[in-house]
């Protein structure tokens, strides 16, 4: 029976469901493809393998079955086997019971046999199946570690998968000049090797081994077909419990040191593997943590503060009338969290974005300036050049009573916000109602581990965009280790951090997230330069030794 044909079944038996062969790609969530995501959004049941849940479960619906599946770690084919019987036991059961089912595959289902396998049983059950390409991970890992697969000059390419790959296949590769391309785990690498010399290979052929591709643990080593397992060792990587990790290798002159040099692009970011601490809330951080993670960084948030209404709401509920009765001409939101809670008084009275008709509205940011497009409102005014107090005053016209018929500004702000603000506008000739529309209280604290992993070393760097994020992190996990780059928004916030016991490492040229992360890549790169010229492996400060002393370093 054809896949796509219709199965007629008795009154009583439910209807088939659907399955989506899935490739998750080797592991980067960027690599997913817009069809991949759609049918994700849509499934009632994900079965994948453990290696890319993360990736794919963040597209799902709430309340979507996730079976759990058991990681294969590369040591046991016996282990393999009963994973892949039982992911395939759960497709079946689940389409049985006319479940749109995904299953999510490491790389790209057209190279993982087992996949076919499972497409096989639905077609002969009649259950409507489709699959949806990935970038196989024989291809993407590569492309990752800066490794063509292939010249102008078309060279071949040969796929092997060493647990499977016959005598047969091994002196085929290795009679050839193909680039070869094998799949294999750390600790059997130098055997696939030396397979490949006994094929013919020659043992000077150049050779790169990468393992956790296309995510930022990835590594490569280069080295030949006869040195690898020595470089392995050298490198403290084998002998290890760690032995049975999946790694790409690429035997062939396209593997050799000079050309990764020129085009290792992902492992050469410089905050490549960096755990960056953010002393912000997920939200406040969005912008922050993508700028990091396009330097390489895995940025890790932390709330410091919580907020709280205030502890006298009649203030707030006065301005909020005075918005619907015309009192203002301009509101001034300095925050995501201002707006927040603007608009939660507003539901609290049944009012939408139509009250602010008539009413010229600034944000003191882009982050702000896009909660406020979220909740229906196009700001008026957000700074040209600097994005605080400070730029918003710059571009903040003077009172003009001809053209202005309200002089008076809603201000909506934290309790603990600086006067900078409501002193500029009253020097170009506003009235100011500087109205508490929130309170900041000091945040729970992190998680143990992650307290742990702050006082021990276990980040490579922490932002602080305020003096009481300094005041607050430390309060409640503790004083950051020293081998931690420390790096501050501005002077003030790094005198703060210095109070504590801290050493800046980084401070920004501008009061500026954005400038604050391009800092620290400013001095990751710098870091990372001086490694290379020095003859030293480049090392996230996490892995130098406790005590070790850095110089300063301001950008």
């Amino acid at each position: 029976m054809s896949p796509t044909a219709v199965n007629f079944r008795s009154a009583h038996q439910p209807p088939l469901g659907h399955v989506t062969f899935l490739g998750a790609g080797p592991g980067d969530p960027g690599l997913l493809t817009l069809r991949a995501v759609e049918a994700l959004t849509h499934a009632d049941v994900l079965v994948a393998d453990p290696q890319v849940l993360d990736v794919v479960v963040t597209h799902t619906r709430a309340g979507v079955d996730i079976p759990q599946l058991r990681a294969h770690d590369g040591t046991s084919n016996s282990t393999a086997v009963h994973a892949l019987e039982g992911a395939a036991n759960l497709v079946m059961e689940a389409a049985r019971s006319g479940k749109r089912v995904v299953r999510a595959l490491c790389g790209d289902p057209g190279l993982d046999g087992d996949a076919a396998e499972e497409m096989l049983a639905c077609a002969a059950e009649g259950i409507v199946f489709e699959v949806v390409p990935g970038v196989a991970t024989a291809v993407g890992v590569p492309a990752y570690a800066g490794v063509p697969l292939r010249s102008a000059r078309g060279t071949d390419v040969r796929f092997v998968d060493a647990a499977t790959a016959s005598e047969r296949c091994w002196t085929e590769v290795g009679s050839s000049d193909a680039t070869a391309v094998v799949s294999t785990t750390l600790e059997t690498v130098a055997a696939a090797a030396a397979e490949l010399v006994s094929g013919g290979r020659k043992p000077d052929t150049p050779m790169a081994v990468t393992v956790a591709g296309t995510t930022t643990r990835q590594r490569t080593w280069t080295a030949t077909l006869g040195t690898i397992g020595q470089v392995l060792k050298a490198a403290k990587v084998l002998p290890s419990a760690d032995g049975g990790q999946p790694v790409i290798a690429v035997v062939g002159e396209h593997s050799c040191d000079d050309r990764r040099d020129q085009l290792s692009w992902f492992e050469s970011k410089p905050l490549f593997g960096w755990k960056v601490l953010v002393p912000r809330t997920k939200e406040q951080a969005a912008s922050l943590s993508d700028q990091l993670g396009s330097y390489g960084a895995v940025p890790s948030e932390v709330p410091t503060i919580a907020v709280e209404p205030p502890r006298t709401p009649q203030q707030m509920e006065r301005a909020v009338k005075g918005l619907v009765t015309g009192r203002y001409e301009w509101i001034a939101f300095t925050s995501v969290n201002a707006v927040k809670a603007v608009r939660e008084k507003f539901e609290e009275y049944g009012l939408d974005a139509r009250a602010f008709a008539g009413i010229k509205v600034a944000a003191v940011g882009e982050q702000t300036a896009k909660s406020l497009v979220e909740f229906g409102v196009k700001p008026d005014l957000v700074p040209s050049g600097e994005q605080s107090a400070a730029g918003l005053l710059e571009d903040w016209p003077p009172y003009d009573p001809v053209f202005d018929p309200i002089d008076r500004v809603f201000l909506p702000r934290a309790d603990i916000a600086t006067e900078t603000l409501v002193a500029g506008l009253i020097e170009l000739g506003w009235e100011v109602d500087d109205v508490t529309a929130y309170r900041t209280v000091r945040a729970s604290p992190p998680p143990a581990e992650t307290r742990e992993a702050i006082k021990s070393g276990g980040f490579d760097a922490v932002l602080f965009t305020s003096s009481s994020t300094v005041r607050n992190l430390v309060g409640i996990a503790g004083k950051p280790h020293n081998v931690t780059v420390i790096a501050c928004i501005g002077p003030a916030t790094a005198k703060t951090a210095e109070e504590h016991g801290l050493r800046v490492d980084v401070l920004s040229p501008e009061p500026s997230v954005t400038r604050l992360a391009e800092a620290l890549a400013d001095f990751g790169a710098k870091r990372r330069a001086a490694a290379i010229e020095a003859g030293d492996p480049v090392t996230r400060p996490s892995e130098r030794r406790p005590g070790s002393r850095r110089r300063r370093a301001t950008s």
